[in-house]
């Protein structure tokens, strides 16, 4: 991940900084640990790692549902600890606690026209798999907008995300750059690496898409997606992830036929299974039919699974009941996240000739 040197983390800080997150929706899986948490894991050693809950965004479509929200945080940080953030050294927060973001959210609608929030790719899938038709919230358009103020809240160089997500960073680096050329007179035929260097305030960030972008499910056709009850969670018990790899549907029907590698099975084989050579071996035989049965290849799965997920079971076992102590990470990350976002808001109305006043947010 490219990184300006000038763009670096808060205060005391030589880091450069990122910012990623999730909107509390349930427990995490699979397809958030190849998208986008593993990158987090390694990324702290390296980088100053602010990490969002966007509980606010949950609201946009199930707002009767507070009380499973708000419980939702709560699993999502015990999963987080489960698969290796350490609190101490990366900042776990609250969206709803951060009140610079919901200021920035409405300066940063002014920046992008109505049409071009709505042609957003990912906003589109939204709207189909959830059956949402033409009954959605404005708010629903509205997190678009909203997202890039999570980011840019934060200056951070570089994004950790799933491929789908992609799209929402694209929209949140054309407001960083339209805000930079508008109120900071950045020329607009500058280095997306330059801005900072150039006068702007808010950095242009990265996407920094995992090895596996975009994690199938078990029904082997969509996204790995609890709502489509297809996914393989941090929490699972060994036996529910072995019954949910022989689940996985490829459509091969003997051993003796030649199987398609590219299939939903064998993307597990490749990101799950550590050793190429076994992986290598697999798929030649797999695509030779070889009298290789699915079933075979799905214990080899399940296998390497387990073996990937008996750690972050048992931290995760050690967090249980313990949602005081839960809390108390969120309360601590959110204030160090308020000192930033309080910081990137006075500049930006600051470059943007809004007239303000010194202001602390401070929790008791």
């Amino acid at each position: 991940m490219t990184s300006p040197t000038n763009a670096h983390a808060a205060k005391g800080s030589s880091k450069p900084r990122i910012l990623t997150g999730d909107t509390p929706t349930g427990m995490l899986h699979l397809g958030h640990w190849v998208g986008s948490v593993k990158r987090r894991v390694q990324l702290q050693s390296t980088h100053d790692c602010y990490f969002i809950l966007a509980n606010m965004h949950a609201f946009t479509t199930r707002v009767e549902k507070s009380t499973d929200i708000r419980r939702d945080c709560i699993e999502i940080v015990r999963d987080y600890l489960a698969m290796g953030i350490d609190p101490e050294v990366s900042t776990i927060f609250l969206q709803s606690e951060i009140p610079a973001i919901a200021e920035l959210t409405f300066l940063f609608a002014m920046l992008l026209p109505f049409n071009r929030v709505m042609r957003n790719p990912t906003l589109k899938t939204e709207i189909e798999l959830k059956g949402l038709g033409e009954n959605y919230s404005f708010g629903f358009p509205l997190y678009a907008v909203g997202q890039t103020a999570d980011i840019l809240a934060f200056r951070p160089v570089g994004v950790p995300v799933g491929e789908d997500q992609v799209p929402h960073l694209e929209l949140t680096r054309e407001v960083a750059r339209r805000f930079d050329q508008i109120f900071c007179g950045v020329d607009p035929q500058t280095e997306d690496d330059d801005y900072v260097k150039h006068g702007g305030a808010l950095p242009i960030p990265r996407a920094d898409v995992g090895k596996v972008g975009r994690l199938v499910g078990t029904d082997g056709k969509n996204k790995m997606s609890k709502s489509l009850n297809n996914a393989i969670f941090i929490s699972d018990s060994p036996k529910d992830v072995e019954k949910k790899v022989k689940a996985i549907f490829t459509g091969r029907q003997s051993p003796t036929e030649p199987g398609d590698v590219t299939n939903a099975l064998f993307q597990y084989v490749e990101a799950f299974i550590d050793d190429e050579a076994r992986v290598a071996e697999l798929k030649s035989r797999y695509a030779a039919g070889d009298n290789l049965g699915d079933g075979h290849v799905k214990l080899e799965v399940a296998a390497s699974l387990n073996k990937l997920l008996d750690p972050m079971r048992e931290r995760r076992k050690a967090y249980e009941g313990k949602d005081d102590v839960i809390l108390d990470i969120l309360k601590k990350g959110s204030q160090r996240a308020n000192d930033l976002a309080e910081e990137t808001l006075a500049l930006v109305k600051e470059k943007a000739n809004l007239i303000t006043y010194p202001r602390v947010v401070r929790y008791v």
